[in-house]
């Protein structure tokens, strides 16, 4: 007799398990987060190092200050969807959201979701407008060589209209959401905790430049 474990499983189990997890992040504004760094910690290094008078501790102080804000805004942001809910960390905070506790996921000029009557932005999936518009002229253009019936470079792939990043990740979250939010595991409140990894030296930074600046 055959066990429910050893039954044959369907096509889209196979394909994604329900334990598998998502990622979503820019990397646009990782590699300009990776050259900011690169050339703060060149001219701050310099400074530090060639620097006199009050110039060395103003660059140490600015890179302590500096550092942690490039990192918040461009490497740190990441969005994680998985079977029972989908964490949302921005720069200066993480949101775990049940995807029970998700009321609505949209893109307009930035890509939001809600929970608990609350609106939360996700900055690793950021809106272009200009993508948008080369989105849909393609789908134009592929709309009218499919009427004549001619083949086209831009014709969407399995049928599916063209769409801009940011929206393609916006109906995979939402769809996720609507499939799992009946899911045990994805019950439950929304939690959000802060990145003091990340404030509390942006903070001593800030400070040291000003006790600098003004003790000249």
């Amino acid at each position: 007799m055959t066990s429910p474990d050893d039954a044959p499983k369907s096509s889209d189990d196979q394909r994604e398990p329900a334990y598998a997890e998502r990622c979503y992040r820019s990397p646009a504004a990782i590699g300009a987060g990776v050259l900011l760094l690169a050339l703060g910690a060149w001219l701050g290094i310099d400074a530090a190092v060639r620097g006199s008078g009050r110039t060395p501790w103003m660059a140490v102080a600015g890179l302590v200050f500096l550092v942690p804000l490039v990192v918040a805004f461009t490497v740190r942001p990441a969005v994680w969807a998985g079977a029972d809910r989908i964490r949302v960390r921005n720069p200066f905070r993480t949101i775990t959201l049940p995807w029970a506790s998700v009321e609505g996921v949209r893109a307009g000029y930035s890509s939001e979701i809600f929970a608990g009557g609350t609106k939360y932005q996700m900055w690793s999936i950021p809106v272009s407008l200009r993508a948008r518009k080369q989105a849909s002229r393609r789908q134009v253009r592929a709309s009218l060589a499919d009427s004549s019936q001619q083949t086209s470079p831009h014709a969407p792939i399995g049928g599916k209209p063209l769409r801009a990043v940011a929206d393609q990740a916006i109906d995979e979250i939402r769809d996720l959401s609507e499939r799992n939010a009946s899911r045990e595991g994805a019950q439950g409140a929304p939690q959000v905790t802060w990145a003091y990894e990340i404030i509390a030296p942006a903070a001593v930074g800030f400070v040291a430049l000003v006790i600098v600046y003004l003790v000249g």
